[in-house]
């Protein structure tokens, strides 16, 4: 429907009076049809019955009133036109609040730096064109209203989330506000910001490990698979921190100090996937959220690491050790990356409806966990070829999951760039293998120390990281 604007202003000035011609010759080049008495009120005719037939025209949409000091004055002394249109344009205001046909667009301020608007129209929404600079930037707002079509639009009430519906609830999120002022910190070049870091960070820690199950837990009213579901969703808005403070803070020439504080995290993010100390009976999945948690987190590290080009803090995660907590039953004081690994085989019931087998639920769940524009599903992907690469070339088992999720012939494109020498750089600082030559040395070499020689996927995925090609183009 075209709208159709009645414009109401005062004769101010000769020069004002061409300043709304042209605003309304502008807006009919937009597609609004204009009401103007310069166009419309002919000889004859009676002015103050015409400007009350165009304010009271049902078929007249809106009405502008182009306000300037003397448009107020005359306004509220209902004086002359301007105040025969303001008696009638008050009376629909008054008798309709909440109807937007009226539009007050302020063209003057006072030296106080008020606008000059009459006093029935003081307290609603105005645009100001008091500037060509004012116009223009408010000049699309206008005709969005006119055709009823704004920029921002209130979107459909949705779902309420897991963790609204489920019984149990999670702890205060206090990570959040101290993550707001180590940023702040960070990003002011304060001093005191390690200190910053370190408290946001033991709140990140203190939430994951409340969220712990222990003895006293009761499940009710849900199955195993969805309360699993539901304690790992919980754990998001930390994912979702720890996301943010790696993306702010490293990059090519990350400092020692958050390398330092990375590594530290991660091997709390090791303590945190099972149970406390303390704890000396539980069931196995009770800690299977949190063990999701923590691989989930590890591939968004990697991934955004990856994104900053902070490749000499991904080799020291990717090719470091990790120290196991003291009650730790897997026998090893140290671990590599292996340690953040996961899978679940409970979680199937609460995926699909359906008589559906998923080839790993925990991808299923990370994928659909995957809410982040700046580091996406395929990026976890990418994430999980590089952890495969950097285990499979030091003998140690890493299956990665997310090879179900790869198209048929795909190639992650990471890799694919390493095919050139300048880009394989990137890879080999991450690895701390030099060439592509040596890189493939490597892997051969312990291809068959690693139960992955009997992973009948492996060739594939071999082609898939692109291994043949990579560094032999200069």
């Amino acid at each position: 429907m075209t709208p159709k604007a009645f414009i109401s202003y005062s004769w101010s000035s000769p020069a004002f009076r061409d300043q709304v011609r042209q605003w309304a010759e502008r807006l009919s080049s937009d597609g609004v049809d204009i009401v103007l008495d310069q166009f419309d009120l002919k000889e004859g005719q009676d002015r103050y019955s015409y400007m009350e037939r165009m304010v009271t025209d049902p078929s007249v949409t809106h009405v502008l009133m182009f306000s300037d000091k003397r448009y107020s004055e005359k306004a509220n002394a209902r004086e002359s036109g301007v105040g025969t249109e303001s008696q009638i344009i008050s009376k629909e205001v008054y008798d309709k609040v909440e109807q937007s046909k009226f539009v007050p667009i302020v063209c003057e301020f006072s030296e106080k730096g008020e606008p000059y608007l009459p006093i029935f129209a003081a307290s609603r929404i105005w645009l100001d064109f008091s500037t060509e600079e004012s116009t223009n930037k408010n000049w699309e707002r206008l005709v969005r209203h006119l055709f009823g079509k704004p920029l921002y639009e209130k979107p459909q009430t949705g779902k309420p989330p897991a963790y609204i519906t489920n019984d149990s609830t999670a702890p205060s999120n206090a990570a959040s506000g101290k993550f707001g002022v180590f940023k702040n910190a960070f990003l002011g070049g304060q001093k005191g910001t390690r200190a910053y870091r370190t408290d946001f960070l033991a709140a990140c820690v203190s939430y994951v490990d409340e969220l712990r199950p222990r003895p006293t837990i009761q499940i009710q009213n849900t199955e195993i698979s969805q309360w699993i579901i539901d304690r790992f969703r919980k754990l998001t808005p930390i994912r979702n921190l720890i996301v943010d403070w790696v993306l702010l803070e490293s990059g090519p020439d990350s400092s020692e100090e958050f390398e330092g504080a990375l590594l530290e995290f991660l091997e709390h993010l090791v303590e945190l996937r099972d149970r406390p100390e303390q704890v000396s009976s539980w069931s196995d999945f009770w800690y299977e959220g949190h063990q999701l948690f923590v691989f989930e987190t590890f591939f968004y590290v990697v991934a955004a690491l990856l994104k900053t080009g902070a490749f000499k803090t991904l080799n020291a995660v990717l090719m470091g050790s990790y120290m196991m907590p003291a009650h730790s039953t897997r026998g090893e004081k140290f671990e590599s990356i292996g340690a953040f690994y996961a899978h679940t085989e409970k979680i199937n019931s609460a995926l699909t409806s359906e008589n559906v087998k998923y080839h790993s639920q925990a991808i299923e769940l990370i994928k659909r966990n995957a809410d982040r524009s700046d580091i996406t599903f395929a990026a976890i992907k990418e994430a999980d070829a590089l952890a495969y690469l950097a285990t499979a070339i030091r003998g140690l088992w890493w299956y990665p999951q997310t090879h179900w999720y790869w198209g048929y012939g795909s190639t992650a494109q990471f890799f694919v760039r390493a095919t050139q020498h300048r880009h394989f750089l990137k890879l080999a600082t991450i690895l701390g293998v030099p060439t592509g030559d040596e890189l493939r040395k490597q892997f051969a070499e312990q291809k068959e120390k690693t139960a992955q020689s009997g992973w009948r996927g492996r060739n594939s995925f071999e082609s898939l990281i692109n291994l043949q090609n990579l560094d032999t183009v200069t």
